[in-house]
């Protein structure tokens, strides 16, 4: 495959405060967040403000702030969006990866090259990237409830009926962790194809069913007074999980293809 250059994928990236002292010298209108919606609707529909601040917060896009909090956007900003909106819509590259891009191209670098567009991943790979999802962003991640709604890019009724129904659980200090969050981003996502939490309640059944048999292999195990079993439990358990994910995936996947 051909290396993709910064020129080939869209207008290569501007670093933060170059950004914003270009923008001053150009005399180019800042936008507010409102208005960069409207603008960014005409490709992406489904974009919404939530979005928009939690890539904000995920550290690829820094707009300016007025002294009154409020956020002022660059065109460049606008550019920057772009890009990262559309890497996800038509390569499926997690932000992490899109960031790499990024910041190879602010180097003036080219980026690595991209899949083929029409590569989608399928159900296995999709559960892989979802396994890879959840566990790096379990460890240390802690939201509060604004914080996991705008990063799920839902609204507080919403999280009240993912609660009510189990799907979604606070910690004893009320906030969320990084599973959390993919499972309320996985929910969301699944909603907005007409799947409500109700129709959710039998995929929590089996994966209630699903963590009483691995804590049969592996409870034992963590009773054990050597450190180093316990440890080995919990590396069991997190290989069972995987291996029941991908068998769950791959059932799916066997089951849609034998429909007429």
């Amino acid at each position: 495959m051909t290396p993709q250059t910064p020129t080939s994928l869209g207008a290569p990236p501007v670093p933060a405060s170059r950004r914003a002292g270009e923008a001053r010298r150009r005399g180019d209108e800042l936008l507010s967040i409102g208005a960069v919606l409207a603008h960014l609707r005409d490709d992406f529909p489904e974009v919404t403000i939530s979005k928009i601040r939690f890539l904000e917060a995920e550290g690829l896009v820094e707009p300016q702030r007025t002294p009154s909090g409020y956020r002022k956007f660059s065109p460049a900003d606008v550019e920057r969006l772009a890009y990262v909106l559309r890497m996800q819509r038509d390569h499926y590259l997690p932000l992490r990866v899109i960031r790499e891009h990024l910041d190879a191209m602010e180097r003036g670098e080219a980026p690595p090259a991209l899949p083929p567009a029409e590569a989608r991943p399928g159900p296995l790979e999709e559960a892989d990237r979802e396994l890879v999802a959840a566990s790096g962003a379990s460890a240390g991640v802690r939201l509060g409830r604004a914080e996991l709604i705008a990063a799920a890019e839902s609204g507080e009724a919403e999280l009240v009926e993912w609660e009510s129904y189990g799907l979604v659980t606070a910690g004893p200090d009320g906030g969320y962790d990084g599973e959390a969050l993919q499972i309320a981003r996985l929910v969301a996502e699944l909603g907005r194809y007409g799947l409500e939490p109700r129709h959710l309640r039998a995929m929590k059944a089996a994966a209630d069913r699903e963590v009483a048999l691995v804590e049969q292999v592996v409870a034992p195990l963590r009773r054990h007074r050597n450190p180093q079993t316990r440890a080995h439990a919990e590396a069991t358990a997190r290989e069972l999980a995987t291996l029941s994910v991908r068998l769950h995936a791959a059932m799916v996947q066997a089951g849609l293809r034998a429909r007429p």
